[in-house]
């Protein structure tokens, strides 16, 4: 990180990493001890093959750590082009 501007593959990796692994959390309780039914069914209509199951849950942990990574990816590089030329330590030095 450079002054105030963000590393898009940092927040995408951090953003991605934590989204995978709730999701695979809340996949293997659904599986284990029947709890986030609805949760999982909601996030299910959008992420194709997550389910209460072993396999549903790895695939939403797959799926949930890509959709993260880029959206991650996308909040810091969008942050970098608004926030760049409003600050002390990216404006030009004269």
């Amino acid at each position: 990180m450079s002054g105030c501007k963000l590393s898009p593959v940092g927040m995408g990796l951090a953003i991605g990493v934590f989204w995978g692994l709730y999701l695979l959390v809340m996949g293997l309780l659904g599986t284990y001890y029947a709890y986030g039914h609805p949760f999982i069914s909601a996030v299910g209509t959008v992420y194709i093959g997550y389910e209460p199951s072993l396999k549903g849950s790895f695939i939403g942990a797959l799926i949930g750590l890509v959709d993260g990574f880029l959206d991650g990816f996308v909040v810091a590089w969008l942050y970098n082009r608004f926030r760049c030329g409003r600050c002390d330590c990216c404006a030009p030095k004269v």
